[in-house]
């Protein structure tokens, strides 16, 4: 990594199984796969899709928020000598799902926690302090002096600088998001709808933009990646009904819409911005 984007991005921020008790407790062992030698990338990746389903995996990160049903698991194994390797969480399912990959004398583990609840107490965002640009990028590769570009979507972008960090993602949509010039004239009714066909579309271009942002990313948040996802977490910063209807009712179509914005503790703005039309934007600026 060049020493400039490292000094940018510092000065921006400046047995395997645990043991399981009770019926009542917060996590319970689901399953394990056993590998005689180290899980390929194919095949450890085809091990989690199988046993997760359609949902999205997401990497646990161990400097972020601790929930205590996965520390029921984790601290057992993070206090002995067979520390997991890797551990990822799946909520897109009716109880949460944790996989911890784990060595298991010349070869690894794979095992499945199935949890209560993910539980962790809404905490204020905070950015966490970046040592290296390679744990923050490690899916990405330097392609300039403060840019870089994902390993496998060369259309998502970051470049870092000592006031901002712009995220972006490109992907023309087909059909792209229709705006109604005559919003004004509906009825209340009407425009309660509207506003709902509004608020469905940008909540699903929120999870687009967490899972291309914000799960390509180690260690940027003290929020876990699941954690973006929950209305306890985001709801006071997702935009709001009377904010839509604002600007639908000016009749014109905006340059882009900002559906998530929040002000971090160290001060830092963070926000998620869509033109509508397949272009993403996540930008964290200094203060």
């Amino acid at each position: 990594m060049r020493l400039i984007t490292v000094l940018l991005l510092l000065a921006f921020v400046a047995g395997f199984a645990a043991p399981v008790k009770a019926a009542t407790a917060p996590a319970r062992l689901f399953g394990a796969v056993d590998s005689r030698t180290e899980f390929s990338g194919g095949r450890l990746f085809a091990v989690l899709d199988s046993v997760g389903g359609t949902g999205t995996w997401m990497e646990w990160d161990v400097n972020g928020i601790r929930d205590p049903s996965v520390m029921y698991i984790l601290d057992p194994l993070l206090a002995s000598s067979n520390k997991p390797k890797m551990v990822w969480v799946i909520s897109e399912r009716i109880t949460p799902l944790m996989a911890v990959l784990l060595p298991k004398g010349s070869g690894e583990a794979l095992v499945f926690y199935e949890l209560s609840a993910l539980d962790a107490k809404p905490v204020p965002l905070q950015m966490n302090r970046v040592l290296s640009p390679d744990v923050v990028f490690r899916d990405y590769r330097l392609v300039g002096a403060s840019e870089f570009v994902h390993l496998d979507r060369p259309n998502l972008r970051v470049v870092a600088t000592d006031k901002t960090i712009r995220f972006s993602y490109t992907n023309p949509d087909a059909t792209p998001l229709r705006f109604d010039r005559d919003f004004a004239k509906k009825t209340v009714v009407e425009k309660k709808n509207e506003v709902r066909n509004y608020r469905d579309f940008f909540d699903y271009e929120y999870v687009l933009m967490l899972r291309a942002f914000v799960q390509s990313t180690r260690g940027l948040f003290n929020w876990q990646a699941w954690h973006w996802y929950m209305p306890a977490f985001n709801s006071r910063a997702m935009i709001s009904d009377a904010e839509l209807e604002a600007i639908l009712s000016k009749g014109v179509p905006p340059q882009s819409v900002t559906i998530f914005k929040m002000k971090a503790s160290g001060g830092q703005w963070v926000e998620f911005k869509t033109n509508g039309n397949g272009f993403y934007e996540m930008v964290i600026t200094n203060p």
